[in-house]
């Protein structure tokens, strides 16, 4: 990949840190359009000066949008949201956004879109509905797209793993919802990361859809066992029914940083497996890498916080 020219919208986020260090290593040039440049600097030291170039561009303005992308060799789309800040981002981000991408990027650029396991047009979540919406929209602007559908993605930094590690330091309790019945396949950030770059320059093939899962297949319920096990820390585990879930979704969810929302709970009725119909990490030439060997180093920050809660029993 040396000198390739690689534009990574969403950059800034959990995944992009990631995947630009990848890409530097393997010798890209590396641009991040985003709306705050300043919110990229912290990337440049991901790779050699003037390696990585952060591009102050408003991604919902086509003429914006086609100045940042102008003479790449690749684009990959990481922009995702958990939650809307403002009415219609799900639509804007997950369903438009990768169709402009498509239709804007140079004829001859290579494109990845990261989506998600689960995405669906007929989901009841509008998250699922519109990651699928964009989706459509991407392969009708460029059928030799590659998308990569990640189950749930753990890692430093992650919004899974470690918003429960720091729910066990202040509560006596963790919840599972739906009574921790559904289903993931934890992966790896570094494995999508490394997914990505052999997508854009080893074995992924044009047009092709991979759902990337790590080794292991766990409900909601045995993930919150094993984090509790690596953190030392005993605590109850109280199944909170669907309903109640929905409920509570409503409040939280007008929150800055809702911890959860009604949409969320739609998502946890469904499981988060990658389909064996289609192909995944083993296809790309990844390795998964087990929760077991990636997790630990990250969450011992949490097992070392003091608590001051009265252990019971884990159920």
């Amino acid at each position: 990949m040396r000198g390739m020219v690689v534009a990574v919208t969403g950059g800034t986020g959990f995944i992009g840190r990631h995947l630009i260090q990848q890409l530097c290593a393997r010798e890209a040039q590396v641009r991040v359009p985003c709306r705050n440049p300043d919110r990229a600097l912290v990337l440049k030291p991901l790779g050699q000066v003037g390696q990585v170039t952060p591009i102050e561009t408003d991604l919902g303005q086509d003429e914006q949008l086609a100045r940042a992308l102008a003479g790449v060799d690749a684009v990959v789309n990481l922009v995702g949201i958990l939650h809307e800040r403002r009415s219609g981002d799900f639509q804007r981000l997950h369903a438009q956004l990768p169709e402009r991408i498509g239709r804007l990027a140079p004829a001859g650029a290579k494109i990845v879109q990261i989506s998600a396991i689960g995405a669906d047009p007929g989901s009841r979540s509008i998250y699922a509905r519109t990651k699928a919406m964009g989706e459509q929209g991407l392969r009708q602007a460029r059928p030799d797209a590659v998308i990569l559908r990640p189950s749930v993605v753990f890692g430093p930094e992650d919004q899974f793993l470690n918003r429960f590690a720091a729910m066990s330091a202040t509560l006596p309790f963790l919840p599972a919802i739906g009574g921790g019945r559904t289903r993931f396949q934890p992966v790896y950030v570094g494995d999508v990361a490394r997914a990505t770059v052999a997508a854009l320059a080893g074995p992924g093939r044009p047009g092709t859809t991979y759902e990337l899962g790590g080794p292991e297949v766990l409900s909601f319920r045995e993930i919150l066992v094993w984090l509790l096990r690596v953190l030392g820390r005993n605590r109850r585990i109280v199944n909170v029914p669907f309903g109640v879930a929905e409920f509570l979704g409503r409040i939280l969810q007008f929150l800055p940083v809702p911890p959860l929302t009604v949409d969320q709970v739609k998502q946890l009725r469904s499981d988060n497996v990658a389909s064996p119909d289609l192909p995944g990490l083993t296809e790309l030439g990844v390795p998964p890498t087990p929760l077991e060997i990636a997790g630990p180093p990250y969450l011992q920050l949490f097992a070392r916080a003091q608590v001051r809660t009265v252990p019971t029993r884990s159920s």
